[in-house]
C-alpha cells in the first residue's frame, strides 16, 4: 500500500523532486486533504470514479470534470489513464483530495493534445476520489445493531418492510425511505431488488440495522439510474429492518407461561376476555387494553376478530400469558390499520387471558369441604347464613362478607342474588364450603355492575353458616298446624270483639312461642307484625274486627295480597 504513516507525515511522496533542480522523474504527489477513516485505498486494476481540475504550471485550466459535471470513471493500471494519473491515484481514499503534479513522459510526451495540451507539459492535477471498486468485490455487510432475541431471519421469498438511507460511497445523498415516512416493502431473492440489496438482507432480524455497501455491478451498474445515480457507482445502504414474513407464515406462539391448574381449554365460540399490549415486530405499540383500563372481550373463532387472532386464541387457559405473532395476510393485509398499523405489518400481541366462558355454560360446582353428618341442605324458599368472597379468575377480589360484621344472608329463590350464586348456594350442608363458578349470563351479564367488569364470570367461595327453613312466597307468617276455627275469638284476648296492634303481636308472638306458627325468616319481626296488622285493619280504625280478619287463602279468594 502507498498510504502510510510516513507519508502522511511528509504531506508530499518520497518521490518528489525540486522543480529547480530539474526535469522531474515521477509524478509529484501532494495528499492535502486525507479523511481520518480510510477503510480501502486504490490499488492496480481498481476501478474508480473522480473529480479533478486540470491546469499548466502558470494555472490556465485545459480541463475539468466538473465543468462537465460528470465524474470520470475507468480501471486503475491497465494502459486506460495517462501513466501519471494511474500513479498519482494508487492508494488515495474515498473523499481524499490529492494534487499531482505530472512531468511529460508521464504525461502526453512530446505530442501533446492538439488544441489543447502543448508538447512537453507538465500537468497540474486536483483530483477528488469519489469511488472504488473492482471487479472481484462482494457485497460487504457491517451489522451495526444486532436484536436480541433473534429466533428468525431473513429468507429467499420473505416478504419485508425496512427503512433506508441511501448513499454514494462518498456520502453523497440519493434518497431516503424515512424522508416519505414508510417503509420499503418487497420480496426478496425475487427479482424485485437489485442484486446486491436481496444479498445484503439476507440472514437480517428484525429491528437488526446493517451497513450493506454494493458495488456496481450488483446494483444500476454502466446505466446508473435516473439523475441521482451515476453510472459504474457504488451505493451504501443504512437499514433498519422494521419486520418480516413469509406468504406460507401462519401464526406463532412464543413466551407461554401457563398456569399449573388448567381445567378446561379455549375452544371456537367461548367469549373471552383478555388485555393485550400491540406492537410492531420493531416494539412499537399501536395499541394496549391497558391503557383503557378495560378487558377485550370477543367471541373466538367466529371472525369477530383478525383470523391471526382467532387461530392464536385457541386453546388458551384461564391465567395464561402468551405471545402471539401474526404474519399480514391474517392480520390487516397490505392496507393496514388506520394510521398506527402499516399495511402488511407483522402484529405481536402479548397477551393476559383474564377468564372465558361458553353461552352454553352452567353454575360449576366445587365442594371443597363437607361435614361428616349432613341431615339438612338448603333448597328453594329457605332463609340462610353464609360467608363468601367473590373474586375473578384472575384473582382480583371484587366483594367479601368477611369485610363486615355479620354474615349475609337471603332466603334462596327470592331473586335476591344472581341466578347462579342461587344456584350454588342450594343443596349445602352447614359448614360446608363450596368453590362456585358463575358465567356472565347467570351473573350480571354483558353490562356488569358496579365494582364488576362486563361480561366477567365470577367466583364465590362459599361456607353456609345456618339454615332455616322457609315459609311459601307471598307469606309473613304461616301455621305448623292446622288454622283454628275461632282465630278471632282466639285472639281477641280481652274478649272486646276488636284487637288493637299490640293484642295482636302479642297473639303472633305466643304462637311462636308455642311452635304453632313461625314468621317469616330473614325479615324484621316487629315489621312482619305492623304490616300484617295494617293488612287486617282494612277500615284503619287502629283495631281488627271479626268482619276485616280474613286468612291468606280468604284473602286470594278476593285478590288481595298477603295476610296471615
Amino acid at each position: 500500500m502507498l498510504f502510510n504513516s510516513l507519508v502522511v507525515s511528509l504531506h508530499f511522496l518520497v518521490l518528489y523532486v525540486a522543480c529547480d533542480s530539474g526535469p522531474l522523474e515521477d509524478v509529484v504527489i501532494d495528499r492535502y486533504d486525507i479523511p481520518k477513516i480510510c477503510p480501502r485505498e486504490v490499488q492496480m486494476g481498481d476501478f474508480v470514479r473522480y473529480h479533478y481540475n486540470g491546469t499548466f504550471k502558470d494555472g490556465q485550466k485545459f480541463d475539468a470534470s466538473y465543468d462537465r459535471g460528470v465524474a470520470v470513471a475507468g480501471f486503475v493500471g491497465v494502459g486506460r489513464l495517462i501513466t501519471g494519473l494511474d500513479r498519482g491515484i494508487l492508494g488515495m481514499c474515498v473523499n481524499e483530495k490529492r494534487k499531482l503534479i505530472v512531468p511529460p513522459h508521464l504525461g502526453y510526451g512530446s505530442i501533446g493534445v492538439p488544441g489543447m495540451i502543448p508538447a512537453d507539459a507538465t500537468l497540474y492535477f486536483d483530483i477528488l476520489l469519489q469511488d472504488i471498486w473492482n471487479k472481484n468485490d462482494e457485497v460487504q455487510i457491517t451489522t451495526i445493531h444486532k436484536a436480541s432475541p433473534c429466533n428468525r431471519s431473513v429468507q429467499d421469498s420473505d416478504f419485508v418492510r425496512y427503512h433506508y438511507n441511501g448513499t454514494l460511497l462518498d456520502g453523497t445523498y440519493f434518497d431516503s425511505s424515512y424522508s416519505r415516512s414508510t417503509t420499503y416493502d418487497t420480496y426478496v431473492g425475487s427479482g424485485w431488488l437489485i442484486k446486491g440489496m436481496d444479498m445484503g438482507l439476507l440472514g437480517m432480524c428484525a429491528g437488526e440495522k446493517r451497513r450493506i455497501t454494493i458495488p456496481p455491478f450488483l446494483a444500476y451498474g454502466e446505466k446508473g439510474y435516473g439523475t441521482i445515480i451515476p453510472a459504474q457507482a457504488s451505493l451504501v445502504f443504512h437499514v433498519l429492518l422494521i419486520d418480516f414474513h413469509n406468504p406460507k407464515d401462519g401464526i406463532t406462539v412464543q413466551n407461554q407461561v401457563v398456569p399449573q391448574v388448567c381445567k378446561r381449554k379455549a375452544v371456537t365460540g367461548d367469549y373471552v376476555r383478555y388485555h393485550y399490549n400491540g406492537t410492531l415486530m420493531d416494539g412499537a405499540l399501536f395499541d394496549s387494553s391497558y391503557s383503557r383500563n378495560t378487558t377485550y372481550n370477543t367471541y373466538i373463532g367466529m371472525g369477530y376478530v383478525i383470523s391471526g387472532m382467532d387461530a392464536g386464541l385457541q386453546g388458551v387457559c384461564v391465567g395464561e400469558w402468551r405471545r402471539i405473532i401474526i404474519p399480514p395476510h391474517l392480520g390487516y393485509g397490505e392496507s393496514g390499520s388506520g394510521n398506527s398499523i402499516p399495511g402488511s405489518a407483522v402484529l405481536v400481541f402479548d397477551v393476559h387471558i383474564v377468564d372465558f366462558h361458553n353461552p352454553k355454560d352452567s353454575v360449576d360446582i366445587e365442594v371443597m369441604h363437607k361435614p361428616d353428618s349432613c341431615n339438612t341442605t338448603s333448597k328453594k324458599g329457605d332463609f340462610i347464613k353464609y360467608h363468601y368472597n367473590c373474586s375473578m379468575l384472575d384473582g382480583t377480589l371484587l366483594f367479601s362478607s368477611h369485610e363486615y360484621e355479620i354474615p349475609q344472608q337471603v332466603t334462596l329463590g327470592s331473586s335476591k342474588v344472581i341466578e347462579g350464586l342461587d344456584t350454588g348456594l342450594s343443596g349445602m350442608c352447614v359448614g360446608e364450603r363450596r368453590t362456585v363458578l358463575v358465567p356472565p349470563h347467570l351473573a350480571h351479564g354483558e353490562s356488569g355492575a358496579r365494582g364488576v367488569p362486563p361480561s366477567a364470570v365470577l367466583k364465590f367461595d362459599l361456607e353456609l353458616l345456618h339454615i332455616e327453613e322457609g315459609i311459601p312466597d307471598g307469606y309473613l307468617f304461616i301455621w305448623l298446624q292446622d288454622t283454628p276455627e275461632n282465630l278471632f275469638e282466639i285472639m281477641d284476648l280481652d274478649k272486646n270483639g276488636e284487637v288493637p296492634e299490640e293484642e295482636f303481636s302479642d297473639f303472633l308472638k305466643a304462637q311462636v312461642s308455642e311452635g304453632k306458627g313461625r314468621f317469616l325468616p330473614g325479615v324484621d319481626r316487629e315489621k312482619s307484625i305492623a304490616d300484617m296488622f295494617v293488612n287486617q285493619d282494612r277500615n284503619k280504625d287502629g283495631k281488627i274486627t271479626a268482619d276485616e280478619l280474613k286468612l291468606k287463602t280468604e284473602e286470594e279468594t278476593e285478590l288481595v295480597h298477603e295476610e296471615l
